[in-house]
């Protein structure tokens, strides 16, 4: 399987998120690049979880539908084409990190998959339904991680 190449001109890979996009801040969206999305693509999922969370995996943004032919997303937007999905904490859209206070570093994976068809999810999907329902569709991947702590 090729990689996706996945970026953010926010934070590099393995460094901190700014405030900005935390909970703490104005809790927005960071700006994400991509490249060498697969021919036969038939759409982009976009998943950001926080493995470190104290209950278990958490859930942060969760896009799907996004146009193969996209190349990013801007800060603050939702994804070219791309459906949002409630988050952990209950909205829909972008949920900024937020980890408990003398928690330690929390790391913060942004995955980007090239799917062959639509994932099957419903309702309220966690982690562990998305990386489900995307395994054996995959065509390509990325990821990309940020840190935060309080």
């Amino acid at each position: 399987m090729t990689g996706i190449q996945l970026t953010s001109g926010t934070f590099a890979d393995h460094e901190e998120i700014p405030r900005r996009h935390t909970g703490e801040g104005d809790d927005v969206s960071p700006s994400l690049t991509w490249s060498s999305v697969p021919d036969g693509t038939s759409e982009l999922v976009l998943l950001c979880e926080d493995p470190d969370a104290p209950g278990g995996s958490f859930l942060h943004w969760l896009v799907t539908g996004i146009d193969p032919r996209s190349s990013g997303v801007a800060e603050g937007e939702p994804p070219p084409g791309g459906q949002e999905w409630p988050n952990g904490f209950g909205r829909v859209g972008w949920g900024g990190p937020m980890p408990p206070p003398g928690h330690g570093t929390h790391r913060y994976f942004f995955r980007l998959w090239a799917v062959s068809e639509t994932p099957p999810l419903h309702g309220k999907p966690t982690v562990d339904a998305v990386h489900r329902a995307v395994k054996g569709r995959e065509l390509a991947s990325g990821a990309l991680v940020g840190t935060y702590q309080r």
